[in-house]
């Protein structure tokens, strides 16, 4: 599994990303954790608002900091 965390060094995608590794160590789960903070990169997938969560290759939330537990059903 491969997640993205799409964001500008912003302290929400900071946040964002500390609560993917949190989701993933209490799933059990393993996957590559990768912070895109290149802009043409973010365009990419249509995300106009960051954060934004996607698990590989499809956005599952733009715009929001997800709760662990939030992020843990999506895995």
């Amino acid at each position: 599994m491969k997640i993205e965390i799409l964001g500008m060094r912003c302290p929400k995608c900071k946040t964002l990303y500390q609560n993917t590794l949190v989701a993933l160590k209490n799933s059990g789960k393993e996957a590559e954790v990768i912070k895109i903070e290149d802009l043409a990169k973010i365009t990419e997938y249509a995300v106009m608002i960051t954060p934004a969560l996607v698990i590989d290759g499809e956005v599952k939330s733009a715009g929001k900091v997800l709760s662990p537990e939030d992020i843990q059903q999506l895995l």
